[in-house]
């Protein structure tokens, strides 16, 4: 019987592991091959961005990104493009570029060697019994079931173990769509672009190496092929390079609109990163929200497991005042009119010199 089992091995679950695993006996699930690296194996949709939050998260869990996570060109600067309003702004603002699906190994590697790794595995369904919790997972196309006392998710957005728990979905989902595109000539910054036309939330471009990431985070019910299709078009227009599509792919997105719609757990069952909700209601950034909920829940286990739950939801206290704070700013961001007056200001915008 295992002490914990974790669903998920992303940047919330394989820290957690990390952190607890010389004293606990844990079993880590994924359904993603994250002990080597295999090109065209299944990827996180992701833009593949540490920004300032998650690299202070970083630093204070000890670690440094290794050069072979690492892509060009590192960004230190926004565009943000308003098609709404028709303005432009640079930002100063640092994000270190990477490959995320190399990045999530690199995470699992630094787990210690006596946690029981399993790729490959679906996680299913769970049984509470007396003082365990049967845990039901597939594996090769064959079921097999653990027992444990402490259950975790860790498995994202769309998280099967949320579901069960509640029964419910999230209250505000959206889809992250993201195509990639062979470019002769790369852009070196992040673009933020807000049109209300393509979605209430923002799109982007991210370069990476050779390619550009075109991305959107568009309301389900709102045509999703149709408004990015739209997107794709006023970018073109706009004159960016879209001609050589490499691949496309998709995922669910949080983006909650207040701290109640976080929900950490249940009894033994307990939620960490975006599975709980954990995610900037602003910019959709999630790393940092991992981290700190999986040191959270790992502070957690070492001062109170008897009352683990109760003591998850104080050590998140902070990230829930996060939510609020975001959520106070995102009409400064998200409100056309407002977003006007920001960007007519200058407020803290640079002249960038663009090379021809």
């Amino acid at each position: 019987m295992y002490d914990i089992t974790i669903v998920g091995a992303g940047p919330a679950g394989s820290t957690l592991a990390r952190l607890l695993g010389k004293d606990y006996k844990i079993l880590l699930l994924d359904r993603r091959d994250l002990i080597s690296y295999k090109k065209g194996s299944f990827e996180k949709c992701c833009g593949g961005l540490i920004a300032p939050d998650a690299q202070y998260m970083l630093a204070k869990l000890g670690v440094g990104v290794p050069k072979e996570v690492l892509v060009g060109p590192q960004l230190f600067n926004v565009r943000t493009i308003d098609f709404q309003n028709k303005m432009e702004r640079f930002y100063q603002r640092h994000y270190i570029n990477i490959d995320r699906q190399k990045f999530d190994i690199w995470l699992v590697s630094l787990i210690p060697s006596n946690v029981d790794i399993r790729c490959g595995t679906l996680f299913k369904s769970y049984e509470v019994k007396k003082e365990t919790i049967v845990v039901n997972f597939l594996s090769d196309g064959k079921s097999f079931t653990e027992e444990t006392k402490f259950l975790v998710g860790a498995d994202g957005a769309n998280s099967i173990l949320r579901r069960l728990l509640t029964g419910s979905k999230f209250h505000e989902t959206y889809i992250s769509v993201q195509e990639w595109f062979k470019v002769n000539q790369n852009q070196p910054y992040f673009s933020a672009i807000f049109d209300s036309e393509v979605s209430d939330f923002y799109s982007w471009t991210i370069p990476k190496e050779d390619y550009l990431i075109v991305g959107a985070a568009i309301k389900p019910k709102d045509n999703v092929s149709q408004k990015f299709e739209l997107l794709k078009e006023k970018l073109i227009n706009y004159g960016y390079e879209l001609n050589k599509s490499k691949k496309k792919n998709g995922a669910f997105m949080l983006r909650p609109q207040n701290a109640r719609q976080i929900f950490i757990g249940k009894d033994n069952i307990l939620l960490i990163g975006e599975a709980a909700g954990w995610i900037s209601p602003t910019s959709a950034e999630g790393l940092s929200y991992a981290f700190r909920s999986a040191i959270a829940l790992a502070k957690s286990f070492a001062s109170s497991p008897g009352n683990l739950l109760g003591e998850y939801y104080k050590e998140t206290s902070g990230l829930r005042i996060n939510i609020m704070q975001k959520n106070l700013k995102s009409p400064f961001m998200y409100n056309p009119l407002i977003r006007k007056v920001v960007l007519k200001s200058g407020l803290l915008s640079m002249n960038v010199e663009e090379q021809n």
